[in-house]
C-alpha cells in the first residue's frame, strides 16, 4: 500500500492543484482535526480522506490524477451506502459538476452525457422529445455513472441491468489514459467496468440506449405468494404491454404479495404532470413509513393510508412521470436516531417461493424493522463482468429501518450474512452497493468472477489507487 506524501509535499502539491483551478477542498494539509469526513446517504459512519477535488471535464479529472500521487476514490449521488465511494487517506473525485449533455440522437434513439448528471437531469432534457430512459432505477436521483458503476436495474420487464441498455463508455485510468469503451472497443474492459464499483478507473462519459415516453396505466392485484410466479409468466413476461412491474410483501408476513404493474394505454391521463417537480414536499409519504415503523397498528395504518389507494384508485401518466420520482419520499426526516437502508437478493426462479418464505422467517426471527420487500424481475446479464444475474432471477430489494447506533449494526450484521447464506444457499447473489456484512467466504462464493476481476485491475491499475472500502475488505489480492 502507499503512504500518503511527507506533510511538505502534499502542501506543494496542494497548492499546484488550487493554482490549476482543480481543487475545491484538500483539508489534509490542515491539522488532523480539520480532516476531511467523508459519509454516504446512510450517514451511518465516515471516512477520513485526503481532501475533495470535484472537475468539470475528463481534462479535470485526468490533471487530478496526474497533480495527486496517492490513492482515489470517486463519488456521484453517493446512494450507495458501505463505503464504495470511499477509502481512507484517498483523493475522494466529487462528479457532481460533470452534469453535462454531449450528444441526443432522437432518432436511434440514443443520448451521450458526462457521467455525473443525474436521472433527473437527463429526463429534462428526454422529456420535450417524447423520449425516456430506457432502464434506471425506481427513483430518479441518482448519477449515471454511479449507476453504472453498481450495474443498476428497476422496474422494466425484460430490460435487467443497466448494463443491457450502455452502448459505450469513456474511462480515465490510473496513468491518465483517456479510453473509450463498447462492445467493439475492449469489450472485456467494457464488461468488466459495468459493475466495477470505480475499481478500475474514472468513468467520466456513457452513452446509453433510450426508449419513447408513453402513456401508462396502473394495474394492481393481490395474491398468494405461490402463485406469484405462474401469475407474473401469464400476465407479465407474456404481455408485452406491460412497461414496469414489481410486487410488494409487505410485514409482518410477507406472503401476499401486491403485484403492482403499469402498462402501455390510450385512456385519459389521471395526473397531467410530465416530470415529478423537484424538491416538492414529501412530508406525507415520509409521515407514513414513520407511523408504519414506529407506531403501534403500523401495518394497519399501511393497509388503511397506501394498499386500499393502490387497489382501488385507477392512475394513468406517462412513462416519464413515474420514472422521475423522489427519493427523498423515502427519507427519514433526520438520521440521527434511526436510518432507512437496502438490501438485494437475486434468486433463480425455481427458488421463489422457497427463498420468500426463508426470508420472511429470518426477518421475523430478528426482529427486522422491516417496510416492505419489493419483487422485481431480471433476465441474465450477457454483458456485465461482475453480474448479479447469470440467469432468469427474481430480485428481493429488502427496505429496512435501523437504530443509528454501533450495537444495532452489528446485530443487523448477524441477520444479514443470514439472508445471504439464504440466497446462496438457493444457487443466488447478494447486491454489493449496500453495508459491508457479508464474510469473505460469502463474497467470494457469490461472486467467483471477482479473481478475474482482480487481474483485470493489476494490469490496469498496479499501483491499486483506485480504492474504496468494498474491493479494500474483499478483492483477492
Amino acid at each position: 500500500m502507499k503512504t500518503p506524501p511527507p506533510e511538505g509535499e502534499r502542501r506543494r502539491l496542494v497548492q499546484a492543484a488550487l493554482g490549476a483551478g482543480l481543487l475545491t477542498q484538500l483539508p489534509a494539509c490542515k491539522p488532523r482535526s480539520s480532516q476531511t469526513l467523508a459519509s454516504d446517504v446512510a450517514q451511518l459512519d465516515r471516512t477520513a480522506v485526503a481532501g475533495v477535488v470535484r472537475p468539470a471535464s475528463s481534462a479535470g479529472v485526468v490533471a487530478a490524477l496526474q497533480r495527486w500521487p496517492g490513492t482515489v476514490c470517486v463519488a456521484g449521488g453517493r446512494y450507495s451506502m458501505g463505503g464504495q465511494t470511499r477509502a481512507e487517506h484517498a483523493l475522494q473525485l466529487d462528479m457532481q459538476r460533470m452534469d453535462r449533455l454531449l450528444w441526443l440522437d432522437p432518432e436511434t434513439p440514443s443520448v451521450r452525457v458526462q457521467a455525473g448528471m443525474r436521472w433527473r437531469q437527463l429526463q429534462e432534457h428526454l422529456d420535450p422529445r417524447d423520449l425516456a430512459v430506457k432502464v434506471m432505477q425506481s427513483y430518479s436521483n441518482f448519477s449515471i455513472g454511479g449507476s453504472v458503476s453498481v450495474n443498476c436495474h428497476g422496474r422494466y420487464v425484460g430490460s435487467g441491468a443497466l448494463a443491457g441498455s450502455v452502448r459505450a463508455l469513456q474511462l480515465v485510468t490510473a496513468d491518465g489514459r483517456v479510453l473509450e469503451l463498447s462492445r467493439q472497443l475492449q469489450p472485456a474492459l467494457f464488461a468488466a467496468v459495468i459493475g466495477g464499483y470505480g475499481g478500475l478507473g474514472v468513468i467520466t462519459e456513457v452513452e446509453l440506449d433510450l426508449a419513447r415516453n408513453e402513456r401508462m396505466a396502473r394495474s394492481v392485484e393481490q395474491l398468494a405468494l405461490v402463485d406469484y410466479p405462474d401469475w407474473f409468466n401469464a400476465h407479465v413476461l407474456g404481455r408485452p404491454e406491460v412497461v414496469l412491474h414489481n410486487a410488494d410483501l409487505l410485514p409482518p408476513d410477507f406472503n401476499a404479495p401486491l403485484a403492482i404493474s403499469w402498462s402501455r394505454s390510450s385512456a385519459a391521463l389521471t395526473d397531467a404532470r410530465r416530470l415529478m417537480p423537484i424538491r416538492a414536499s414529501h412530508a406525507k409519504d415520509q409521515n407514513l413509513i414513520w407511523a408504519a415503523s414506529e407506531l403501534p397498528g403500523g401495518d394497519q395504518l399501511r393497509d388503511l393510508y397506501q394498499t386500499r389507494s393502490l387497489l382501488t384508485e385507477p392512475r394513468v401518466v406517462m412513462r416519464n412521470l413515474e420514472a422521475s420520482l423522489d427519493a427523498a419520499s423515502l427519507e427519514p426526516r433526520t438520521r440521527r436516531m434511526s436510518s432507512y437502508l437496502l438490501q438485494e437478493y437475486f434468486i433463480p426462479v425455481a427458488g421463489f417461493a422457497s427463498f420468500a418464505r426463508t426470508m420472511a422467517g429470518i426477518l421475523r426471527r430478528h426482529d427486522v424493522n422491516a417496510l416492505n420487500i419489493s419483487i422485481r424481475h431480471a433476465p441474465a446479464d450477457n454483458t456485465s463482468l461482475m453480474r448479479w444475474a447469470s440467469e432468469e432471477v427474481f430480485c428481493f430489494v429488502l427496505y429496512h429501518k435501523q437504530r443509528s447506533w454501533n450495537a444495532a449494526e452489528q446485530y443487523s450484521s448477524g441477520w444479514t450474512r443470514r439472508l445471504i447464506d439464504a440466497a446462496l444457499e438457493h444457487g443466488g447473489r447478494y447486491y454489493l452497493p449496500y453495508r459491508l456484512h457479508a464474510s469473505q467466504a460469502q463474497f467470494q462464493r457469490a461472486y467467483p468472477q471477482a479473481r478475474q476481476f482482480a487481474a483485470i485491475k493489476q494490469q490496469l491499475d498496479p499501483g491499486n489507487r483506485f480504492r474504496n472500502l468494498l474491493w479494500e475488505r474483499y478483492l483477492p489480492r
